[in-house]
């Protein structure tokens, strides 16, 4: 009998090879499964909003939790001010929750358990909150370094901490999705293996195997809700200047 690797699961496969000018740009499992995303995504939420009727369905009531529930958020953590970043705050959660929760069906591929997928989404809110502090503010930008009522003695020692704890946000921000998508996956993984090896003697492994489940879903909700809430603080950060 093959033996599987746990790790197998997150391996990229290219199903269209496609070179430009010596770069890879082909067209892999990982590409497939994003734009699969983006199709269920975009699908469950205007099948959802489809009706528009003043008595919602479950799915339409569905749709308008979401709908506030990040609204709120937005509200909640960056003010008036944020209201006009909702489009990219929902479009961000949404397809970071539909990404994480694909990814769960049997035989699927989890996107945003390969690192270079969620620190390109860390890279793409971190230098667009650095772009709207410095359009708002100018040079101004850069007191946010310095901590309010900081002496003037220790500015050498914690503003640098200050500078590398900012240029840290994308490493962290990516980390925190990535690991938690990969050590859930690979743990479902090697549980189900044990189901398999034991035959019928296996039934214990099947329950827990079930609870594991269960708390990735938990999971998958969670890491993109926090994603997007880490997300909502940096952008006040840009627009106030606040630590």
């Amino acid at each position: 009998m093959k033996e599987h690797s746990p790790l197998e699961q997150f391996e990229i496969k290219r199903l269209i090879d496609i070179q430009l000018g010596g770069v890879d740009a082909s067209f892999t499992n990982s590409s497939l499964m994003m734009i699969f995303v983006l199709v269920v995504g975009t699908m469950a939420l205007s099948l959802g909003m489809r009706k528009r009727a003043m008595i919602p369905g479950r799915w339409q009531s569905i749709v308008e939790l979401a709908y506030e529930f990040i609204a709120n958020m937005l509200r909640e953590n960056v003010g008036s001010e944020g209201r006009q970043y909702f489009p990219f705050i929902f479009t961000l959660f949404m397809f970071i929750l539909f990404s994480n929760l694909l990814g769960l069906v049997p035989y699927s591929f989890t996107v945003t358990s390969h690192i270079v997928v969620t620190f390109a989404l860390a890279m793409v809110v971190f230098i667009g909150v650095t772009i709207i502090a410095v359009a708002r503010h100018g040079l101004k930008f850069f007191t946010f370094f310095v901590p309010p009522g900081l002496p003037i003695v220790l500015a050498p020692l914690l503003v640098p901490i200050e500078v590398i704890s900012y240029l840290a946000r994308p490493i962290t921000l990516s980390l925190r999705l990535f690991a938690n998508m990969m050590a859930g996956h690979t743990m479902l993984k090697v549980f189900g293996g044990f189901v398999v090896a034991l035959g019928l003697f296996g039934f214990a492994p099947f329950v827990f195997i079930i609870a594991i489940y269960a708390l990735e879903l938990i999971v998958a909700v969670l890491q993109a809700y926090v994603f997007t809430v880490l997300t909502c603080l940096y952008l006040n950060d840009a627009i106030h200047l606040h630590h």
